[in-house]
């Protein structure tokens, strides 16, 4: 739905573009095509999971080169895991949070072909986990907050990653984690998909996009699974409940994030004015709170999840 909407935007805007004006005809044309245009501006607007889906997946959908530009200064990105290689896939390294010392990790994807081909398409290999990792250690001898942004279709799947210790960079980077003593905060700001996303995952406070999706495996790999079907896969949408107001509901996100109405990236600016304070407002909150606290409450934060609540 999302998707023909866009399109049909798309070419009316076009079509208003080469129209000529300079006649009484040209410009009732453009009044009324014009008219056409906002009643579709209207209803481009998500309104089931699988059109969640397609905006967190929208190619123009910021990336976390574009929240730190707008977020933090005097960033100082840091490369390579020290054992192997550089994983473009994972982007690194210390900046100021309003003034505030903090290191931000995240999934990198790119905005051209090329761009994507640099980065795996946001698919990280083990470099990328264990160079995510080294800048959390590093985080904890120092004392900095943490900031990641999580926006990936997964880690990489390919034989040469389990070769090279993917799904044990994965497992170090959980745990690891699990007993940071500095506040950490993860942002999933587009598509968050299996242990990939969740070994940056493990926070005091995870915030999602409104129109960001969270979840075990992509919608087509589910419905492939389950159903033998991949093209079943907005129907997977629904039964995954991968949105974030699902995971509110089900207690596994902390907060969510407004978007304009036809996603993140038709007005940018308001999502990284909205984010931005509320990173401030519960960056202070954790902050407070002593360094053992912050350990044990992300454990029982995470040991908490899926457990049946008896009946009163």
């Amino acid at each position: 739905m999302m998707k023909e909407l866009e399109q049909r935007i798309a070419a009316l805007e076009k079509q208003i573009e080469e129209l000529d004006v300079s006649t009484e005809v040209g410009r009732l044309q453009e009044s009324q095509m014009r008219r056409d245009l906002a009643e579709l501006r209207e209803a481009y607007v998500p309104r089931s999971a699988a059109d969640r889906v397609y905006l967190a997946r929208h190619p123009a959908r910021p990336g976390i080169t574009d929240y730190i530009d707008a977020l933090f200064t005097d960033f100082f990105e840091q490369k390579g895991d020290r054992l192997c290689r550089e994983d473009g896939s994972i982007l690194g390294g210390v900046a100021l949070f309003h003034g505030i010392p903090v290191t931000v990790i995240g999934h990198r994807k790119g905005k051209s072909l090329t761009e994507n081909l640099a980065c795996n398409f946001g698919m990280p290999g083990p470099e990328g986990y264990r160079k995510a990792l080294r800048l959390m250690k590093q985080a904890e001898k120092f004392g900095r907050p943490i900031i990641t942004f999580i926006d990936t279709p997964g880690a990489y799947p390919g034989k040469e990653a389990e070769e090279r210790g993917q799904a044990a960079a994965i497992a170090e980077n959980l745990a690891y984690m699990s007993g940071l003593t500095v506040p950490v905060i993860a942002v999933v700001t587009s598509e968050g998909n299996s242990g990939g996303a969740l070994a940056l995952g493990v926070a005091n406070t995870v915030l999602m996009l409104e129109n960001a999706i969270y979840a075990v495996l992509s919608p087509e790999g589910f419905a492939s699974i389950l159903w033998k079907d991949s093209s079943r896969a907005a129907e997977a949408c629904e039964v995954m409940k991968l949105t974030a107001r699902d995971l509110l509901e089900l207690g596994l996100i902390d907060g969510i994030l407004p978007e304009p109405p036809g996603g993140a990236h038709t007005a940018p600016a308001a999502v990284f004015e909205a984010l931005d304070k509320e990173l401030q407002s519960r960056l202070h909150a954790l902050r407070k709170m002593r360094p053992a606290a912050l350990a044990a409450q992300r454990y029982q934060k995470f040991r908490a999840m899926g457990a049946q609540k008896e009946d009163a």
